[in-house]
């Protein structure tokens, strides 16, 4: 249970209520981590926009696999296992394989492997020291990043989806955020308007 009040689908009028049904999944489910807005609806809308402008919309230069695997990998930095597994679930289903994505995040987190690109170290080494240490980053740790082939849309990319989960992750962490009851992975299309997580 999160440590705070939270208000259920059932029980949400107006405004709440509309955003509920916009995001709901298979069998009405809202996750965990947007239901715990329902005391400040504006704070849902808020989160909806950035987590869709960031992960799930058009045109974006990072592929899904490196979104969710960067994701995955900042929430394990910041330690938040909703988030890790909400996003090693989604990985799995974008490479096809559960085993695939854990693998694909012992390697990110320093285990011997050849599953990970050289442009994916690149975006992993970037978003660790975004993540651990924000304060030291310098026009020159964009050096790496533009030779392993990302744009300055890219490099915006993967900053927006790093900065997206610093805030998620201390939602989530601050709060007392839980998987219960919860199915794991779902995520909105990429579609302009796509809310309803599949």
């Amino acid at each position: 249970m999160p440590w705070i009040r939270v208000i259920a689908p059932e029980n949400a009028e107006g405004r709440l209520a509309e955003l509920y049904s916009r995001i709901a999944g298979p069998g009405g489910q809202v996750d965990n981590v947007l239901s715990i807005h329902s005391l400040r609806p504006r704070t849902l809308d808020a989160h909806l926009s950035l987590y869709k402008a960031a992960l799930h919309s058009s045109p974006c230069d990072l592929s899904p696999r490196e979104r969710e695997l960067v994701g995955t990998y900042v929430s394990h930095l910041n330690g938040c296992d909703y988030c890790i597994q909400h996003h090693l679930a989604g990985l799995g289903r974008i490479v096809g394989n559960a085993d695939l994505a854990r693998r694909l995040l012992a390697e990110a987190n320093g285990g011997v492997g050849d599953l990970l690109s050289l442009r994916e170290r690149a975006m992993l080494a970037h978003a660790r020291k975004l993540t651990l240490h924000p304060a030291d980053m310098t026009k020159s740790d964009l050096a790496p990043l533009r030779s392993a082939g990302l744009a300055d849309e890219a490099i915006l990319d993967l900053n927006q989806i790093v900065a997206y989960f610093a805030y998620v992750n201390r939602s989530v962490l601050g709060l007392g955020v839980t998987i219960s009851g919860e199915s794991l992975g779902l995520h909105p299309g990429e579609g302009e308007g796509e809310l309803g997580h599949r």
